[in-house]
């Protein structure tokens, strides 16, 4: 007989958004249980126990058991715990933190992951998804706990003693976001809302937010359903399309999406045609500038619409590019000043609310921006993207999702980096590649051509998978700039 060796612990990277992985393979109690430790020796080496830290959890499989399991090991160096009563989006954990002045957020969620995925994410004292620096510092820590025992204490043990605190989100971010929206105009408004959460976690917040009014708010898809119908929760086309089907058929004046966790937006004109991301970007910057007079500066993700310099131009704004992840965008946005932040992926945060993703808050503007539109006399919505795009210019955009065997995922990315460098193209639908840049994370490059459309090939930093990406000025042009990044990646 022979004994088989331990196996190592699991190196544990936080991505563009936290640690993710597939359950009971690398996620599992243990590393839940590590990552845990390294937020607990955070706060401890700040000297912040008493600020105690928060816990969130999505809708996903066993959630609630691995939010438990990293409380009982917080609660073990004596850091009190605000536990949500139930699955809640994402950014109510950031909501938390900012309220209670909380030394750390945690929220057990894989985002738009698939079904067999889970994670764990951080948030700074700031609300913001916790930056680079930060999460340097939870690697290394992390690194060197894996072969220590990690204490715990029970978590009914410590909830009895006044260590655990139950909250509920839903009445103080109510009020919060009553600050920066009139909540009472759009109950008022005679239209008729389709709302897909996605199975997630984002099930009946808008629906409840909006109820008592004149507005007429239908919701899909709000039972929890770890497998998510079999798409995974990221609100894109095809996983949305049974939505655009409803919206298509005309009972609705649009549609509103959220992803798995609630962090991401999405929206439906009234024809049932889905508002891409990058539409989604310029549409709440203009909404912010045209219809809320404001003119601070805006962060965007590289892989994000050039709309955004082009509005910036028009209007006098400064518009700062951050690399992928609102890891990035966050605390741009803080030292900044920044009123909007966004990234194509469908996150976008607010100045006025929070420096992190709320996919809630963003589709309560976006319903709030084509409202007044039509007050403008823009309506219907598709009306109101026609205008967009008569200021802004073009946005053809596309995105195609290659995956790659987990196993091999890091060498594929070794020598693909080296290949797109070497196999660089020189055109790309007919025109010259007028600038190459390589992005300063070093997992990707971007390729601008003569009429300004670009073509953007990256590695995900939360997924085995290399994503290429393209905003053109017409359909032919983005079909060939994605066609050439799909030959530059499979070879």
């Amino acid at each position: 007989m022979t004994i088989a060796e331990r196996p190592q612990p699991t190196n544990i990277v936080f991505g563009t958004d936290g640690w993710r992985a597939k359950v009971a393979d690398d996620f599992t109690f243990e590393n839940v249980r590590r990552c845990a430790e390294g937020v607990a020796r955070y706060v401890v080496d700040r000297g912040e126990q008493a600020k105690g830290v928060v816990l969130a959890y999505d809708r996903r499989f066993a959630s609630e058991h691995f939010a438990a399991a990293a409380a009982e090991v917080l609660l073990a160096y004596e850091i009190p715990v605000a536990y949500a009563t139930s699955a809640v989006p994402t950014q109510m954990s950031s909501y938390e933190v900012v309220q209670r002045g909380a030394a750390a957020g945690v929220v057990i969620t894989a985002s738009h992951n698939p079904w067999t995925d889970n994670g764990f994410k951080v948030k700074s004292p700031t609300g913001a998804a916790a930056g680079p620096e930060l999460l340097a510092v939870l690697e290394r820590t992390i690194a060197g706990n894996g072969g220590a025992a990690i204490p715990r204490r029970p978590f009914a043990d410590a909830e009895a003693a006044g260590l655990v605190e139950r909250y509920d989100p839903y009445p103080g971010y109510e009020q919060f976001i009553r600050r920066t929206v009139d909540m009472d105009a759009l109950k008022a408004a005679d239209v008729a809302v389709l709302v897909d959460p996605m199975w997630g976690a984002g099930a009946g917040w808008l629906s409840r937010l909006l109820a008592g009014g004149r507005i007429r708010v239908t919701e899909l898809h709000t039972e929890r359903n770890p497998y998510f119908g079999g798409v995974n929760p990221e609100p894109i086309r095809p996983n949305i399309d049974e939505a655009l089907g409803i919206v298509a058929a005309g009972r609705f004046d649009l549609g509103l999406l959220l992803d798995g966790d609630a962090d991401r937006a999405g929206a439906v004109d009234e024809r049932g045609v889905f508002i891409h991301q990058l539409q989604v970007y310029g549409l709440l910057m203009y909404y912010l500038v045209e219809h809320r007079g404001m003119h601070a500066p805006v962060v965007k993700s590289v892989n994000t619409t050039s709309m955004a310099e082009r509005l910036g131009q028009r209007y006098g704004i400064a518009v700062h590019e951050t690399p992928v992840g609102f890891k990035y965008v966050g605390p741009r946005m803080i030292e900044t000043g920044a009123m909007y932040g966004g990234e194509e992926s469908g996150g976008y945060g607010f100045g006025m609310h929070l420096p992190e993703r709320d996919g809630i808050y963003a589709d309560l503007l976006l319903l709030d921006l084509f409202l007044r539109e039509r007050a403008a006399g823009r309506w219907p919505v598709s009306r109101a993207i026609e205008h967009l795009h008569e200021i802004a210019g073009p946005s053809f955009y596309q995105r195609v999702d290659i995956h790659v065997d987990r196993a091999i995922y890091a060498s594929v990315k070794e020598r693909l980096l080296v290949e797109l460098v070497d196999r660089a193209p020189a055109e790309l639908a007919g025109q010259p590649v007028t600038t190459t840049v390589e992005l300063a994370t070093g997992d990707g490059f971007k390729f601008f051509i003569a009429d300004g459309s670009w073509l953007l090939v990256r590695f995900s930093g939360t997924e085995p998978l290399v994503r290429v990406y393209t905003e053109a000025t017409s359909q032919p042009v983005a079909d060939a700039c994605v066609a050439a990044g799909e030959a530059l990646v499979r070879g």
